[in-house]
């Protein structure tokens, strides 16, 4: 076990302490007040605070961020560590920065909190972060970071036995829009074929050719031979709006498309834009799509990856979700909380861990295409760093894949075989 010294105790630490010991490094911690009980321990002893310690102790000077109890802009000034930023220096201390404290404030996404400029959909702007501004949003930093401390500790206590976490690769997919032409309607499909003229069209409708959209089948069979667990997000807004064009819920292709899913895989909620804008729609949708899909309903991601903090993981929780994969961005790929793995939302306005586990993303088809302008090649590119950082630094790969992208849509030629090389490496 790990013991941590500090003259006193609070929230922040404590929930820090256990996602970088107990989650990521497997290695039970304890904090203690007491300096008689720390000088006495004979096992792996880490002095946070500013007291002189005598005896074989790994000290980092602390920092008083950690027993704040205020939301309040933080002096930020960052420096290389073996070629990585970091930051809250460290001084006369074993580690060269408070790894507790600048851990805490990136994963807690402590900078949205604070006063920000908000982009055209009313998201926090990633350009507003540090991670962005300092060039480390493409990077797991929090797990670069405990990579090299663990090691440290190891070091100085050869005894220090810990099981790091191992790499993983969660696919997730958005189904915004289930068909391109298939079961919209009469109207629907009058309408987009008076704005654009589609023999393709037609020829979905009338059962020559599949629709190009569909490539659930395709899917399902990539995922059997390569022995994947992915999750689906189901949009099911009970109306269509700017942003909400799935296929309707009453619509009995809908039903089974979900019920056969359900069945297969983990499925989870895409709450609507106007869920955003109307409070009562997210649980309204909730209740939908665990209506057909028989199953309860306890994930989830945003739709265009619209939440501010804290307001909506809180409504989240209020729904009775538990699991939420939003925590990425819906304008550049990168690691949004630099962390390539879960952990549970601290919510920094009560000062308290909650139930509701984070799920973060470090890239989506969507952002390579439309914000990037990236095309397939760029992406792969793009798709080996994120593998290659999250292997060597024991993370989880989750990435966001719409079935529009890896169907048959002229639009997209060349993003399914993208994705099975892709596949195939992860594999490797």
């Amino acid at each position: 076990m790990v013991l941590v010294y500090s003259h006193i105790t609070s929230p922040r630490l404590q929930y820090i302490c256990h996602f970088i010991f107990t989650e990521l490094m497997g290695a039970a911690v304890s904090i203690t007040i007491d300096q008689e009980e720390f000088s006495v321990y004979e096992g792996v002893k880490i002095n946070y605070s500013d007291a002189r310690i005598p005896g074989n102790v790994f000290r980092i000077e602390g920092n008083s961020f950690l027993f704040d109890e205020i939301i309040i802009r933080q002096e930020i000034i960052c420096f290389e560590v073996n070629g990585y930023k970091a930051f809250f220096r460290s001084h006369d201390s074993d580690f060269p920065f408070d790894i507790f404290a600048a851990s805490f404030y990136l994963i807690t996404r402590y900078e949205e909190y604070l006063p920000h400029r908000k982009d055209a959909y009313g998201r926090y702007a990633h350009e507003n972060s540090l991670a962005f501004k300092e060039n480390f949003l493409n990077l797991p930093l929090v797990n670069i970071w405990v990579k090299e401390f663990a090691k440290r500790l190891k070091e100085k206590f050869p005894t220090f036995n810990y099981q790091p976490s191992t790499f993983n690769f969660l696919p997730t997919y958005d189904i915004d829009i289930a068909w391109s032409y298939k079961h919209k309607g009469l109207l629907r499909n009058l309408g987009g074929f008076i704005k654009s003229a589609s023999a393709e069209r037609w020829q979905v409708l009338a059962g020559i050719r599949p629709d190009p959209f569909d490539s659930y089948n395709w899917l399902h069979e990539l995922h059997t031979r390569y022995q994947l667990d992915p999750v689906y997000f189901f949009l099911v807004a009970g109306k269509n709006g700017q942003y909400d064009k799935n296929i309707l819920p009453h619509n009995d292709s809908m039903w089974k498309l979900i019920q056969q899913h359900a069945t297969r895989y983990t499925v989870g909620l895409h709450p609507s834009w106007q869920s955003g804008d109307a409070l009562s729609l997210l649980a309204k949708e909730k209740k939908q799509l665990e209506a057909m899909s028989g199953l309860p309903v306890q994930r989830s991601r945003q739709h265009y990856i619209r939440f501010n903090l804290p307001e909506g993981y809180n409504r989240l929780l209020e729904a009775g979700i538990t699991n939420d994969y939003s925590m990425g961005y819906g304008s550049i790929n990168g690691f949004r909380a630099s962390v390539a793995s879960s952990f549970y939302w601290y919510n920094l306005e009560e000062e308290e861990q909650t139930e509701l586990r984070i799920h973060p993303f470090c890239f989506m088809d969507a952002n390579s295409y439309y914000e990037q302008k990236q095309n397939t090649e760029q992406t792969w590119t793009e798709l080996e760093h994120y593998i290659t950082v999250c292997k060597e630094n024991s993370g989880t790969l989750a990435a966001i894949w719409h079935n529009n992208f890896l169907g048959t849509d002229p639009a997209f030629a060349g993003w399914r075989e993208l994705y099975e090389r892709f596949i195939t490496r992860v594999r490797q």
